[in-house]
């Protein structure tokens, strides 16, 4: 499959310097990845500017540039230069010209805020599923697509890898696919000239401050998925002040939207909750008419996910009878309060949770401690090269448990321990309510030798990963499996006695 630069670049804001019949057989933006016959786009990113590559991506065989200035290179006599006023927005563009814009061709449900958006996906294309259609899921746990599995390396991946993903979906005959998308990927474009049929909201709490310095940034990142850039139907939490400004601008726009969330305003809302250790009973208000019915998830911050995702699958037209028989069997979620399975645990609930925001930390200990009849202890730590202001905040959060363990998470480059003091810093100097060991897999022995039946405990941070990150090292790391070894350590690999 190939393009002509004319193809390629229909509708692009753009001036060609050579050949406009060239054909192009793919699309590249790293220079090591180039294959002949490729258009290599020159990225400016925020540590490096691919203009600088430009020479390399030629001796690798690309025939096409695309450049946001005019590059003099020694060997690029017949090589076509493409100038055009942002590589990186034109890349999007191309890359859904390329393949011929496969997301028109599918239900695409985008879904954002801070927390929640990986639960929301998965219980979304559960609900799809049972409505009979084919499906798909991108986001943080990886890619599905029907039954298939693959991991990823983002959780919205940049454009030309987006579309063709969604050329991959739409060739396998995916009806419904349900994303995650960032704020890093729509303040980068990767969804750019994406057709969504639906986009939802879910929140917005501290992250990615080190990204995009304030709040207010951070929302207009999230906000651009619900601009006329992006034209859908909408479901919008309007439990923050974020999500009722995200709808008072869609209601000026006109759009057709789906509120949900514990303020009884909301066209979804719960008349009732009773929390259970295993599953949760809800009364939802859906405009008026009562559903009442369980699902195996737990927390009250789950109740807000399948208020999320109800209002997701009535955009997409599915019969809300559909939509509760779906999620009266909703799916566990990989690493989001999952519970840990072993042979004996001695009675202590052990749960895994991908909490890594101070939000999400409160909200999942707030969840566990409600259905504990005994002490609660948290394991956690923070992302190393990540937003370092959140840090004292996770610190403070995780004093709600009735102990703390501060431990590594995925360090990256950063010192472990200069990361941990920077958490330590803002839980005060009470030393009885936590203590430090930098090494994860002792400090999850640790908070297991310290627990008693009818005990909880959380380890938080890592979720569904199945390594840890140290300088340039990917360690073999899954919180599950490490904290199922230690509970067999510790209580033995027998089933107990009943």
């Amino acid at each position: 499959m190939g393009k002509t630069c004319t193809e390629l670049f229909a509708g692009i804001d753009c001036t060609v310097l050579g050949n406009a019949d060239d054909e192009v057989s793919g699309i590249a933006y790293r220079s090591d990845r180039v294959q002949p016959g490729d258009a290599f786009f020159c990225v400016v990113g925020m540590t490096s500017d691919g203009h600088s590559f430009a020479q390399d991506a030629i001796n690798r065989g690309a025939k096409v540039l695309v450049v946001q200035r005019k590059v003099y290179l020694a060997d690029a006599t017949d090589v076509t230069e493409i100038v055009v006023k942002d590589t990186r927005k034109a890349m999007a563009a191309a890359a859904a010209n390329f393949y011929d814009h496969p997301s028109k061709d599918i239900a695409l449900v985008g879904i954002t805020g801070t927390n929640g958006k990986t639960t929301t996906t998965y219980l979304v294309e559960h609900i799809a599923r049972v409505a009979g259609k084919r499906t798909g899921v991108i986001g943080t746990v990886g890619i599905r697509i029907g039954d298939a599995q693959e991991k990823s390396a983002h959780t919205t991946p940049e454009s030309p890898d987006l579309q063709q993903l969604f050329a991959r979906m739409r060739d396998a005959r995916v009806g419904v696919v349900a994303m995650e998308v960032s704020s890093h990927a729509l303040d980068l474009d990767r969804t750019w000239d994406t057709q969504f049929a639906v986009t939802a909201f879910s929140n917005l709490t501290q992250d990615h401050l080190d990204y995009h310095h304030t709040f207010e940034a951070y929302f207009e990142a999230k906000a651009r998925l619900f601009s006329k850039d992006y034209p859908a139907k909408r479901v919008i939490c309007i439990d923050d002040k974020w999500g009722k400004e995200l709808l008072r601008r869609c209601s000026v726009a006109e759009d057709s939207v789906v509120t949900t969330g514990f303020d009884p305003s909301a066209q979804i809302h719960p008349a009732d909750v009773q929390y259970a250790p295993t599953h949760t009973t809800v009364t939802l208000d859906v405009r008026g008419s009562l559903y009442t019915f369980d699902y195996p998830l737990v927390g009250k911050f789950n109740v807000e996910n399948i208020m999320c995702a109800f209002g997701i699958g009535l955009q997409l037209g599915f019969s809300a009878d559909v939509i509760v028989e779906a999620l009266e069997e909703a799916p566990q979620i990989p690493g989001r309060l999952e519970r840990v399975s072993a042979p004996n645990t001695g009675g202590v609930s052990v749960f895994v949770d991908y909490a890594h925001t101070p939000d999400a930390l409160e909200k999942a200990l707030s969840s566990i401690m409600a259905l504990t009849p005994g002490r609660t202890i948290c394991v956690f730590g923070c992302g190393g090269d990540r937003d370092a202001s959140k840090r004292p905040i996770m610190g403070r959060a995780a004093l709600a448990a009735d102990h703390a363990v501060v431990t590594s998470d995925n360090p990256r480059t950063e010192d472990p321990l200069a990361i941990i003091e920077d958490i330590v810093s803002g839980m005060g100097s009470g030393m009885d309510r936590f203590e430090v060991e930098a090494d994860r897999r002792a400090a999850i022995a640790q908070a297991i030798a310290q627990a008693h039946a009818g005990d909880s405990i959380l380890i938080a941070g890592k979720g569904h990963e199945d390594y840890q990150l140290v300088g340039d090292q990917v360690l073999s790391f899954d919180d599950r499996v490490v904290a199922a070894e230690e509970l067999a350590r510790a209580f033995g690999s027998e089933p107990a006695a009943e």
